[in-house]
């Protein structure tokens, strides 16, 4: 990725770190172009192709949440080129300082979750359903961790839906396949992404169910698409 795009790389790292030290001075809409623009090189640097199924089951109106599985550390970057609307991302406290990572997620305005500090969850949990209610979109990885098996779907924990059924938003499933490739071995080959979007659940489907109910539905409608497609 970086031999490819070697006279660029000086240039977007640059801005990617300005965008990050000031946020405030851009739209979410202008910080997310950029994202996708640094994202785009990436991919094409790193031979990715992207295979994106279902994308018009992104709700048409804001204030929706992607459940993804989680594969890698290439996995917000694939839903990113997925994805033509802004969203962010809710992730675990020991990733938020990761380089590149760290100044992608300060322009997505992500939150990091200390999973051991139940008080510091929680309030995050209510700030991600007070701005889902208010328009915007989050990722929330709900098997909290890097699974490490490939295509393999471990599982997920009703607490990451919280946010979501407090908002009362779209619930958007996303299965990937092979994301780990990318950067999580050392081949040089090339690599083929597979995201697909699933419809979403609306809140009528899932108001009378529990967090961990919710948790096995989405689970199940993920592993069944990466059974059908790896």
């Amino acid at each position: 990725m970086v031999a490819y795009n070697i006279l660029l790389v000086p240039v977007m790292w640059f801005k990617l770190c300005y965008y990050a030290r000031h946020v405030e001075k851009y739209t979410e809409e202008e910080r997310y172009k950029m994202l996708r623009f640094i994202d785009s090189r990436a991919i094409k640097g790193g031979r990715i192709t992207i295979d994106v199924h279902g994308q018009e089951n992104i709700p048409k109106e804001d204030g929706f949440m992607f459940f993804p599985n989680h594969q890698g550390l290439f996995d917000v970057l694939a839903i990113m080129h997925a994805c033509p609307r802004p969203f962010s991302v809710v992730m675990k406290k020991e990733v938020q300082n990761i380089p590149f990572l760290k100044q992608v997620f300060a322009c997505m305005k992500a939150y990091a979750i200390d999973r051991d500090d139940v008080r510091q969850s929680m309030q995050v949990i209510l700030q991600v359903a007070k701005e889902v209610k208010e328009g915007r979109n989050y990722l929330i990885f709900p098997e909290g961790t890097r699974t490490k098996d490939p295509n393999n779907v471990h599982d997920f924990k009703g607490g990451s839906f919280k946010s979501a059924t407090k908002a009362k938003c779209p619930i958007v499933p996303i299965a990937l396949i092979d994301s780990y490739k990318s950067f999580d071995t050392k081949s040089i080959e090339r690599v083929t992404v597979q995201v697909h979007i699933l419809k979403p659940m609306l809140y009528e489907e899932y108001k009378d169910m529990k967090t961990v109910e919710i948790a096995a539905e989405v689970k199940s409608r993920i592993e069944k698409v990466i059974k059908e497609n790896e």
